[in-house]
Parts: C-alpha cells; sequence; structure tokens
C-alpha cells in the first residue's frame, strides 16, 4: 500500500494567539504523537485576535508574532516533525490562512495593515503567496464575505464547525471550480476531532502544498479521537 503524508494545515498557538490554549511545542508534540508528518502553524496576524502589543515597532511586532512558529519549529525539529509557516489574515468575518511566505515578507511590509482586503491579496500573490478561505460559513456568523477571485482555495472541512457549515463550503467550491482543503483550526490539544490532508509525497515547503491543491492530488480527511478517515464526504464525518 503506498504511504501516504499527513498534514495540519489550519493550528494556532498561545504564545501568537489570544484564543490559543496550547504552546507551540505541545503542538508539535500532539501532532506527532498521531502520527502526522507535518504542520502549518497559522497564528492570527496582527490584524486578528493576537497576544502582540500594538504600540511596538513593526519588526518587534513581527518577531513577537513569530513565536509560536518558532516554538513548534524548534520542537518539531527535535522530535521529527515538519512545521511550516503561515498566519490567519483576518477581515471581518472573513479569515484568510495565508502560506508560501515567510517573516522576512512580513517584515519588508510595515505597512501592511494599511492595505485594503484585495491589495494585500495581490501582494501576496505578487510575491509568490497563496491564501486559503477558512470556515467561509463559519457559524453563528451572519455576515459572510466571499472574495471567490481573490483566494487559492476554499477550506470545505473545518473540525471547528459544523456539519452544515462545512456543506455550504463544500458547495461554494463546486459552484466555482476551487480547490478543495481541510483544517482543524486547532487552539487547543485536548480537540477529539480533526481535520487536514494527506499526500502521496512529502512537502519540503508550502509551494508543494500549493502545487498538490492546484493538481486536485491531496486527499481530505478527518481524524476523531486518533481514529483517521478518507473515506466518503469528510463534509459528512461525524
Amino acid at each position: 500500500m503506498q504511504k501516504r503524508f499527513y498534514y495540519e494545515t489550519h493550528v494556532h498557538t498561545c504564545e501568537s494567539s489570544k484564543c490559543g490554549k496550547s504552546s507551540g511545542a505541545e503542538v508539535a508534540r500532539f501532532y506527532k504523537s498521531l502520527g502526522y508528518t507535518g504542520i502549518f502553524v497559522t497564528d492570527h496576524f496582527l490584524n486578528g485576535n493576537t497576544t502582540v502589543p500594538k504600540e511596538l515597532p513593526w519588526e518587534e511586532r513581527i518577531d513577537l508574532f513569530c513565536r509560536g512558529y518558532r516554538c513548534a519549529r524548534d520542537a518539531g525539529e527535535a522530535i521529527g516533525l515538519k512545521v511550516f509557516f503561515g498566519w490567519e489574515y483576518s477581515y471581518g468575518w472573513c479569515h484568510l490562512p495565508t502560506y508560501g511566505l515567510g517573516p522576512s515578507f512580513l517584515k519588508a511590509h510595515p505597512d501592511l495593515l494599511d492595505l485594503s482586503v484585495t491589495e494585500y491579496l495581490d501582494l501576496v500573490h505578487r510575491e509568490g503567496g497563496f491564501v486559503v478561505h477558512a470556515h467561509p460559513f463559519r457559524d453563528k456568523i451572519r455576515l459572510v464575505q466571499l472574495l471567490p477571485d481573490d483566494i487559492d482555495a476554499v477550506e470545505v472541512c473545518n473540525a471547528q464547525q459544523s456539519d452544515l457549515a462545512n456543506h455550504r463550503a463544500e458547495l461554494y467550491a463546486q459552484m466555482l471550480s476551487l480547490p478543495r482543503t481541510a483544517g482543524s483550526d486547532l487552539h487547543l490539544v485536548t480537540q477529539r476531532r480533526l481535520a487536514g490532508v494527506t499526500s502521496e509525497v512529502p512537502f519540503s515547503d508550502a509551494a508543494d502544498y500549493a502545487i498538490a491543491l492546484r493538481q486536485g492530488s491531496l486527499k481530505l480527511f478527518t481524524c476523531t479521537d486518533g481514529v483517521f478517515s478518507t473515506e466518503g464526504d469528510p463534509t459528512r464525518h461525524g
């Protein structure tokens, strides 16, 4: 049987996200214990639910923002888990995990928070990054904001959302022929239900994730109490 590689695409740490309850190191050890190959740390950016004070100089803010990633990366290196850098950009209730760019990109753009959302997305794409629309129809949010011409994929299975919210995201992706992805939106390592993507080849960097998304070569999975499932429709998994 072909070996598969399992990845978490959407996770938060307490070092950088106010809503995070587990440290980067705890997160890395948790995913390693479940047999994952790698994770993408996507803490809330400075225009979201961040722990970083607003009054600090820009570069210092970025250094503080990267703490959760660095802690997860260092722990991952020690235990054999790949840890990739990302962030979750906020535009109201529209949350946009961003991949493929590093802290140097953030430091080079101190005007990033002054850009409109479309200017931000154009800049990310020009610099070689890519963007996923996370939980576009999240539960209990009445105002839905969509950017179908500016995103690269839709998170059609978010482990924190209801089956209905995920099913709506699935229909949205299907209607516009957008690549589909999945993530846990993890904030605490005791979370029972997870979701992610699995590949027949390992990712060396975020660019490999982007390529696999565009090629449609990924499978989505859910993981409940350590039991993985890639069968059927993940948006219907209980």
